[in-house]
């Protein structure tokens, strides 16, 4: 009760002041099979009003496709312990205030919220969990979004059960013990000896998310478990964890899947009024890619498995990322090219395991065709993609490639344009004190397909540049038009005509007047004392700014911010300005360039530093001074 929050860290609103986790295997004779019992028990200090959202938990179930296994919770207990009057009062949770909630056929939320929540307080709460769901056996999070003084976690299996097991992670343990429980799994009658498995970590540090970064289960400290073998009573090794011949084999026979890639008969009757005018094999597989795009709209959901098939795609419009692009792998195949699918895990579903095939790892599918030495990466279910450009949320690392003919193999997708943004503005500073001019922003890559989605949430372009008047601080837009919003392959441009008023009148005899009013950098993305994990751009990128005004010839510049050049290492990025005035036209340029798409840990700093700098230099000013008379 005791404990202040500045004791473990200056910034954190709740601490985990001790967690335990037990998790252990029972065969049900019942039901003919094996199943993870959990038992969990933790308590966490609340500092202030802000660590309230701790207070509210939520515990997911699960259950299989069949709907027949799901997990089971009972004996949640939670208590609230204040100190009122110099005694500790608990208040228990009543359990008319624990809810569950179907988030989907196949998960269950239980959730409740503590009561009687005051500043300093101690929550405390516990349950059991009875699952059919071994093949993780129990992930255990070391890590988490505040502050742990203590975890420790016990894990029991039986002999007959092998796992991998993976701690991640940049923390070591501080505790890890092993021995044997002697005949602690029982099954038909007999005793089986058990692993008896401790590990603890101490003093653990709240993981900070941060911009830039895919998702923190790939960061945190955490333990994982994964079944590789059971070997059965009567002797038989029954391998689960699989090779990739085996797991090929399995997704070109599926019927949601290679069967889906081979399904090409139902664009025959298409075929030709989609291929019009189109003679080489790009020309085609644009043609087919942008076809899909615009017949069968995504709904929502995520998959690498085809929930309608390709013929009912086709004919609802409409289907899962699964049914978009293994549709667009059999057109494809269907042109006569070569079609491959591709499975990933999507950003904030984490990396997948490269050491052994986990399907379960892969929620994702996109479409590799192969065209003379060049191949090309596809997602036809977003209508603003370019032919080529991936989303950015399937670049996250390794990625496997399933081909009808050969076996799977991985590749790395990355980023195939960086994002780039061109500004140019040419003005004239009135003797009223108003800059007039016209701005020109040529967007490229993903900059263009970013300005692209934002466009299309507006029901017009004018609604579009009123949002961008209120965007651009400073500025005011007279009158606008876009160009390239339809046109995926050609760059993004926006021309405004605009007023800035940077003085009331030029009557001073001396005049302020910042350069750096076009994609000013306010805030550094990087204030972490440490960062441990890498800062994830998802592609390079390059912004430029370039200015030629025309300033009343009365006026001589008198200061100006220095040229400045600076460099990361290795190539990393590039900052640069500067500005001139030549016959009363001041000149101003501007290049941010960050020429990777990922930058490691110990580049933190570097970037941090980086960014830094830029805003001390954006804030100088040019001076102008009216000129005296000879």
């Amino acid at each position: 009760m005791k404990l202040e929050k500045n004791d473990l860290d200056s910034f954190s609103n709740a601490a985990v002041l001790n967690e335990y986790g037990k998790a252990y295997m029972v065969y049900d004779d019942t039901r003919g099979y094996t199943q993870l019992v959990v038992e969990y028990h933790v308590r966490i200090k609340i500092f202030n009003s802000d660590g309230y959202r701790h207070a509210t938990v939520v515990i997911p179930t699960h259950k299989d496709e069949s709907g027949e296994r799901a997990d089971e919770i009972s004996e949640v207990k939670a208590v609230t312990i204040n100190v009122e009057g110099g005694r500790l009062v608990t208040v228990p949770l009543d359990k008319d205030q624990l809810f569950t909630e179907a988030v989907s056929k196949y998960l269950t939320h239980t959730k409740f919220t503590f009561p009687n929540l005051q500043d300093g307080c101690i929550i405390e709460y516990s349950y059991r969990l009875r699952s059919p769901h071994i093949f993780n056996f129990r992930t255990w999070y070391l890590q988490d979004d505040i502050p742990k003084i203590n975890s420790l976690f016990e894990a029991i299996i039986p002999a007959m059960y092998h796992y991998n097991v993976i701690l991640r992670g940049p923390y070591p343990l501080d505790k890890q013990d092993a021995k044997i429980a002697r005949g602690a799994f029982r099954i038909v009658g007999r005793d089986i000896d058990c692993s008896h498995i401790t590990y603890g970590m101490k003093d653990i540090p709240a993981f900070v998310s941060e911009d830039y970064m895919t998702a923190p289960s790939n960061f945190k400290s955490a333990i994982y478990f994964e079944l590789s073998d059971i070997y059965r009573l009567n002797g038989a090794n029954i391998k689960i964890t699989k090779e990739w011949k085996n797991v090929d084999r399995e997704l070109v026979t599926r019927a949601d899947f290679g069967r889906q890639m081979k399904h090409d008969h139902a664009f025959k009757p298409i075929l030709p009024t989609i291929l019009t005018g189109t003679l080489d094999d790009l020309g085609k597989a644009k043609a087919i890619y942008q076809y899909i795009q615009r017949h069968i709209k995504w709904n929502r959901y995520l998959g690498k498995y085809s929930e309608s098939g390709v013929s009912k795609a086709l004919e609802r419009r409409s289907g899962n990322i699964g049914d978009i692009n293994l549709s667009l792998i059999a057109g494809l195949r269907a042109a006569g090219l070569d079609g491959e699918a591709v499975i990933l895990s999507t950003r904030d579903n984490g990396l997948v395991n490269d050491v052994h095939p986990v399907l379960s790892d892969f929620n994702y599918v996109i479409a590799k065709v192969n065209i003379g030495d060049t191949y090309y990466l596809l997602d036809a279910s977003d209508p603003l993609l370019p032919f080529g450009l991936l989303p950015l949320h399937c670049i996250n690392g390794k990625a496997r490639v399933v081909s009808l003919k050969d076996s799977s193999y991985w590749i790395v997708p990355e980023s195939s344009q960086k994002s780039t943004t061109q500004h140019m503005l040419t003005a004239k500073l009135g003797a009223d004190g108003l800059l007039r001019g016209r701005l020109t922003t040529n967007s490229y890559g993903y900059a263009a397909w970013r300005k692209r989605k934002e466009l299309a949430d507006y029901n017009t372009t004018a609604e579009y540049v009123e949002h961008r008047d209120e965007k651009l601080a400073g500025l005011q837009i007279e009158s606008g038009e876009v160009l390239g919003a339809t046109e995926l392959d050609k760059p993004f441009v926006e021309h405004y005509d605009i007023t800035v008023k940077l003085y009331d009148s030029l009557q001073a005899g001396e005049l302020f007047f910042n350069p750096f009013f076009i994609n000013r950098i306010n805030k550094n993305p990087f204030n972490l004392d440490e960062r441990t994990y890498p800062v994830d751009m998802g592609s390079a990128s390059e912004v430029r700014v370039s200015m030629s005004i025309e300033l009343p010839s009365d006026y001589e510049l008198v200061a100006k911010p220095e040229d400045y050049r600076m460099a990361l290492e290795n190539n990393g990025g590039r900052y640069l300005s500067q500005t001139q005035l030549d016959n009363s036209v001041l000149t101003f340029s501007q290049l941010l360039a960050l020429n990777k798409s990922t930058y490691p840990p110990e580049s933190y700093f570097a970037l941090k530093e980086f960014f830094s700098r830029i805003i001390q230099q954006e804030k100088i000013d040019v001076v102008l001074r009216l000129k005296r008379e000879q």
